[in-house]
Order: structure tokens, then C-alpha cells, then sequence
């Protein structure tokens, strides 16, 4: 699928493209598991104490102050509590007073294409950090190589400033490279590896598709971090919604994603058929809301305040999903769903899925009310960050060897 598109949405489509869209259709097929007709998994709200104690006692041992940041890729580039960012400004000279909105723009560009490339690595993966020593994996591992990569101006046209990700660098990319980058080999392999080559050059095209987002009259390039200027020139108050950026990312980048639904012409992204939700369509954005949780301190390092954070979901993913079912508060009507390989758009897959988002908010209550918080002191995305994907990883390691989550999923690299 292409990404050139310019057709404004309408009707259905325009409704699926929001956070709102989101939880209204997820919350549709939670009302099926608390009657006890989800067609393929139980509610068992009992066990919701038991999830809550656990993520609010990985809270407590991660951040023993509960001053929890919020969930983002940023937190990844940090791993074995390096700041490599800093290090990557300061080399580069970014970190000057008067870099102020071109190192916003760098962070921007480096956080779309980081999260493009943050599917699961699998298990058999690992990254060798040569700056630090460390081993990675994971998460951790693919935030860490996408920022070396990327600040060695792997996706820059231009030699003179290498800390650019722009329409002429990505689209040129050739997969060897991004393999060498993340050291992938027959011993080190990366599910998806093509699919999330293949994500960084339909990114080119839908730069080049929104030049009014992307482009900028006083520089050349088409850039991600153009955004920055796009939303500055559009918010004369300074303030900008989450909602807002999350429904600028769906409507310009929407036609990156391969083989996704689409309604009059309209890809729908991370949006699955489901038969017993309103138009028949559950719309989930995991990657699109990740990277709109990546864009929030770029904007603010740009002087945008963003408002209205817990508009976005929790993310539907395989630790956040993995938690509920590895401690028994969604169960699989059959345990075959644990065995099975599945498809991203297999239905009892986008079931899981949507109960996870739904389920997600009502477990924040809950370790908001063990740690006797209120939601402004303890939101959603600080609830995701401090406990509940950390929590996943725990338990899966404590379950399984190596800490797979409890659901197997093809991945080509462009949804897990």
C-alpha cells in the first residue's frame, strides 16, 4: 500500500482515526466480558486486586519516591541509566541555548523513526552497546541502535548535519543497512526486518505526500521534525492537545502501514474488523499512540504545552496484554490460544487487544487507590512507565524461560 494520500477522511473513517475511537469501541466489547459473551475470553474481575498489588509493588521497587516519568521511547534510549541523548546533543552540539528548536526537531525525527522500528525483537535478539558495554535486548535494544544508528546520520541526505531524519535519507535506505545497524546475522536474528525497512521508506513518501506538515519555507528537506514548526504556527496559544497530535500522525502517516484496512480510500492503520463492536471496527493506533507519548517532550523542549495525556489509551501490546492473562484476569476460552501462531488481525487477537486498553484504565484506579494517589499525581502514562509494562516483563520472565509473552504472534515487524 502507498502512502501518498491527500483524501481528507470522512465519515466512519474520520470517527476511526482518534483516541476517542479507541476506548469508545473497545469499551463495547468490555461490555460483552462483564456479561460473560466475549466470544473468546473471560472477565474475572476478583483477580483485579491481586494484578494491582503486583504492579503497585514494581512501582514501589522501580521508584521507591513514586516520582514515576511518563511512558515513552525516551526512557529506552536511557537503559542501564545512561543518558545517551545527552551525550548525542552534546557531541553534536545540539544542546546549546540556541539549538533549542532544532533539537526539538532532531528529537522528533529521532522518535518517529524509533518507534517505526520498535515491533518486538523477539527473543533471539540482542544488541552489543560498544559505548557502554552493555548487553541489550528487547525494547531497551532497539531504542538503543535506532538512536546510534540515526545520530550517525544514517538517514540524513546531508554530511554536514547528521542528526536529521529527512525524505531523501529514507527512502534510499537499504535493509543491509539497517541489519548491520542493529548487528542482525544468522545467530542475531530480527523479526520484520524488511517490513521495518520497508515502514522507514513508506515514511518518505508521506513526507513528501504532506509538505504543508513536513516541509518548512525557510529550510529544504521534508523532515518528521518539521513538525514541530507545524504545530507551533498552528497553536497560537502555545497549547496543544495530545488528541490533536495523535490525529495528525493517523491522517499523514496513515498510509505507511502495510496491508491495513481502509474505508473509502482511507487507510485505517491499526484498526481491525470485529463483529460485535459499532461499525463492526476496532481501531487500537498502538504505534501511532507510542509515538505520540515519544513527541510529548520534544514539543515541550520546543515551548508547546501538550494537554490532555490520558486522552491516549493504554498500549494494547504483549506486555500490557501479557500481564492480564499470565495473572488470570482475562482468561482464553481456549487454551489453544496460547499455542496457536496468530495473525495481528485474527480475531481473538484484536479481542485481546481491546479488553487490554479497557482493562488498562481500570487497573490504573486500582494502583492509584494502593498508593493512595490521585489521577493528576499518578496518570496513566506514569502508571504504564512505572508498573504495568514492567510488570508484564516480570511475570513473563518469572513464567516462561527467556520471558516470551503468553501469546505467540507473527510479526512483520509493523504492529508488535
Amino acid at each position: 500500500m502507498s502512502a501518498r494520500r491527500n483524501v481528507a477522511p470522512t465519515g466512519l473513517a474520520d470517527r476511526l482515526l482518534s483516541a476517542q475511537a479507541v476506548r469508545l469501541h473497545c469499551q463495547a466489547l468490555m461490555a460483552q466480558a462483564q456479561a460473560g459473551l466475549a466470544r473468546h475470553f473471560t472477565w474475572h474481575p476478583e483477580r483485579m486486586a491481586l494484578v494491582s498489588a503486583y504492579v503497585t509493588q514494581v512501582i514501589r521497587e522501580r521508584h521507591p519516591d513514586l516520582r514515576v516519568p511518563r511512558h515513552s521511547r525516551w526512557r529506552h534510549f536511557a537503559a542501564g541509566n545512561v543518558d545517551r541523548w545527552a551525550q548525542v546533543a552534546s557531541r553534536h552540539g545540539l544542546d546549546r541555548p540556541a539549538m533549542r528548536l532544532e533539537r526539538a526537531r532532531a528529537r522528533v525525527d529521532l522518535a518517529v523513526i524509533s518507534v517505526l522500528l520498535d515491533a518486538s525483537a523477539g527473543a533471539a535478539w540482542g544488541y552489543a552497546d560498544l559505548s557502554t558495554g552493555q548487553q541489550l535486548a528487547g525494547a531497551e535494544g532497539l531504542g538503543v541502535a535506532s538512536l546510534h544508528w540515526w545520530a550517525g546520520g544514517a538517514l540524513s541526505s546531508d554530511p554536514h548535519h547528521p542528526c536529521r531524519a529527512d525524505a531523501v535519507g529514507l527512502e534510499r535506505l537499504p535493509t543491509a543497512d539497517l541489519a548491520l545497524a542493529f548487528q542482525v546475522n544468522e545467530h542475531n536474528v530480527l523479526p520484520g526486518l524488511e517490513g521495518r525497512a520497508n515502514l522507514l521508506r513508506q515514511l518518505a513518501l508521506a513526507l513528501r505526500s504532506h509538505p504543508d506538515v513536513y516541509g518548512h519555507p525557510e529550510a529544504s528537506g521534508l523532515r518528521p521534525g518539521h513538525l514541530v514548526d507545524t504545530l507551533l504556527r498552528r497553536s497560537p496559544t502555545g497549547c496543544v492537545h495530545a488528541e490533536a497530535v495523535l490525529r495528525l500522525l493517523l491522517t499523514t502517516l496513515g498510509g505507511i502501514w502495510p496491508e491495513r484496512p481502509a474505508l473509502d480510500g482511507i487507510p485505517l492503520g491499526d484498526c481491525w474488523p470485529h463483529p460485535d463492536v459499532p461499525g463492526g471496527w476496532v481501531p487500537l493506533h498502538q504505534l501511532s499512540q507510542w509515538m505520540t507519548y515519544a513527541l510529548v517532550e520534544p514539543l515541550e523542549e520546543a515551548g508547546l504545552t501538550v494537554v490532555g495525556l490520558d486522552e491516549l489509551t493504554a498500549l494494547p501490546d504483549c506486555r500490557n496484554g501479557g500481564l492480564l492473562l499470565d495473572l488470570g484476569l482475562l482468561q482464553a476460552r481456549d487454551r489453544a490460544f496460547h499455542t496457536t501462531r496468530w495473525r495481528a488481525d485474527a480475531e481473538p487477537i484484536v479481542e485481546w487487544r481491546a479488553l487490554t486498553v479497557v482493562i488498562m484504565d481500570h487497573l490504573a484506579e486500582a494502583v492509584r487507590g494502593e498508593l493512595r494517589l490521585t489521577p493528576e499525581q499518578l496518570p496513566l502514562s506514569r502508571v504504564l512507565e512505572g508498573g504495568s509494562w514492567a510488570a508484564g516483563r516480570r511475570i513473563a520472565q518469572a513464567k516462561r524461560p527467556g520471558g516470551p509473552p503468553p501469546v505467540h504472534i507473527d510479526s512483520d515487524g509493523t504492529v508488535f
